[in-house]
């Protein structure tokens, strides 16, 4: 499955909404719902402070290109640590097929303020108001194999469709432990 991710409204305010379109591809009719999880990463050291933006479910999912809007929270201010606002963040993206992740998609965020006199001297108590973000565009991109609900083919389909596609590999076939990453 490919995925691309086009961020709406980048740069934005810190306190404003995430907005992006996602597209991607299916080889497979899913009969279940996709799940799409927005996290914000504050503290790398602690995951206890994540936040879940928000979350969808988008299907059932037909074969072909396909696309939707996804529309996240800003982060809760009083969630983040004030040494860990200003600076690099990060901002994950994963997608969840039968409550099996199988791809996370992780972007750098930097937050400064909006002015280079504020961005000099910070004034002692963060002014989330006079913040703005900027979301890095290279993604890291990590895929996960899981069991999806492919049928094995019956040999009528099979000698149907030889012609025209290659074999998809049954669920069972599929090895848990497998994990690729991926940087563009």
């Amino acid at each position: 499955m490919s995925i691309n991710v086009e961020f709406i409204n980048n740069p934005a305010r810190f306190l404003d909404p995430y907005r992006f379109r996602v597209t991607f591809e299916c080889i497979a009719a899913l009969n279940d719902d996709l799940e799409w999880r927005l996290i914000y990463v504050s503290s790398p050291g602690n995951e206890h402070l994540d936040q879940e933006l928000d979350d969808c479910l988008v299907g059932p999912v037909p074969i072909g290109i396909n696309s939707f809007e996804f529309e996240g929270l800003s982060p809760d201010p009083s969630k983040i640590p004030e040494d860990d606002v200003l600076g690099v963040a990060a901002l994950i993206l994963t997608a969840s097929y039968k409550e099996q992740e199988f791809v996370r998609v992780g972007y750098y965020q930097n937050t400064e303020y909006d002015n280079d006199a504020m961005k000099e001297t910070p004034p002692q108590r963060i002014d989330f108001d006079r913040l703005v973000r900027d979301i890095n565009l290279r993604p890291r991109v990590t895929r996960f194999q899981i069991k999806w609900d492919v049928q094995p083919q019956t040999a009528e389909r099979a000698a149907a469709g030889a012609a025209t596609s290659a074999a998809v590999p049954s669920a069972n076939d599929l090895d848990d432990t497998v994990s690729e990453t991926k940087s563009p």
